[in-house]
């Protein structure tokens, strides 16, 4: 398989657009109260237990993509012998993937936390997905960019070694919740992140309740204490890691995923984004949904309409991602 040369630009919008994007989304965007913003609001809960691992489904732990122990990745495989095991080798056919990024205010969180895992392969690996979990370093250790590139470069490992796990590389979709889903979300609407770590296109993102698609708006609104840590002062930082800010052009499909019980409305920013990749040419849709934040994580895979939405969404991507949902 040629590896895409498509050349895009993480930066390309630091020069234009910052004022225009500003003042199309802070026109809609009602900020919560400050007495909302006090602490971590819908981020206090980030401790989880490790997911039990699933019947019939085989693990690989801490894979390497990188020399730091944090650049590790779990692989959730099909069982030698399973029936979704059986089924893929009668086939033929490889393996789609879904490539998940924890979240965790970009400054804790694990790949294993049984909110990021645990319904999401019991739903899908059984139906002959590979499911790969993904750490990154941190910060402080690191800013939010490197951290994307943390995930850029977990993605091309991954895909490199697919084969070996009996997966397509062709057929990878992104997933990643909070903070976790504006590291996706900013390799999706900039693929040039992934593609210098040395990733093949992929199908499409999911991204699962980010309040932060547009960093600028965030920073010049009301906000939670912790974005001025993680995100400093430096309006050309704001925009170097804003989703909004990296799109240039028509990208991969995105859907976005939002909770409405949330203060800082992170479903207003979901329609602002998603108007931006249409009108550049692009495909994304917006899935509101009643849940708290941590619920949008932890319910994905349960069976539900939810869960069911997400599918649609992920089968319209691709025919064999479609028939492994049937």
């Amino acid at each position: 398989m040629s590896r895409p040369s498509t050349p895009l630009s993480a930066f390309a919008s630091l020069r234009t657009g910052l004022g225009a994007a500003l003042c199309a989304l802070a026109a809609v965007l009602t900020p919560p109260a400050h007495a909302q913003l006090r602490g971590l609001g819908p981020f206090a809960q980030l401790r989880d237990t490790a997911a039990a691992l699933p019947a019939g489904v085989q693990r690989l732990a801490d894979v390497p993509y990188g020399a730091d122990p944090l650049q590790r990745m779990d692989v959730y495989l099909p069982a030698a012998g399973s029936a979704a095991s059986s089924a893929a080798v009668a086939s033929g056919t490889r393996a789609p993937v879904i490539f998940m990024v924890h979240g965790g205010a970009w400054r804790t969180g694990d790949k294993a936390m049984s909110r990021v895992v645990q319904e999401k392969v019991a739903r899908w690996v059984p139906k002959g997905f590979v499911f790969i979990s993904v750490n990154y370093r941190l910060y402080p250790t690191v800013n939010v960019l490197q951290e994307a590139q943390d995930v850029a470069m977990a993605l091309a490992a991954a895909q490199s070694r697919a084969a070996s796990w009996g997966a397509d590389a062709s057929r990878f979709i992104l997933m990643g919740h909070s903070a976790g889903a504006h590291l996706v979300s900013l390799i999706n609407a900039s693929p040039t992140l992934a593609q210098r770590e040395g990733a093949w296109p992929w199908l499409g993102t999911v991204s699962l309740d980010s309040a932060a698609l547009n960093v600028p708006v965030v920073m010049t609104a009301p906000h939670y204490p912790f974005y001025d840590e993680v995100m400093g002062a430096n309006p050309l930082f704001w925009a170097a890691v804003s989703p909004y800010h990296a799109l240039s052009g028509p990208v991969p499909p995105f859907q976005f995923v939002c909770s409405t019980e949330r203060p800082d409305h992170p479903c207003l920013q979901a329609q602002g984004m998603a108007r931006r990749v249409r009108d550049l040419g692009g495909r994304a849709e917006v899935l509101p949904q009643e849940l708290t934040h941590g619920e949008i994580n932890a319910q994905l895979g349960l069976e539900s309409a939810y869960t069911r939405a997400v599918e649609t969404f992920m089968a319209s991507l691709d025919a064999v991602v479609a028939q492994r949902l049937k």
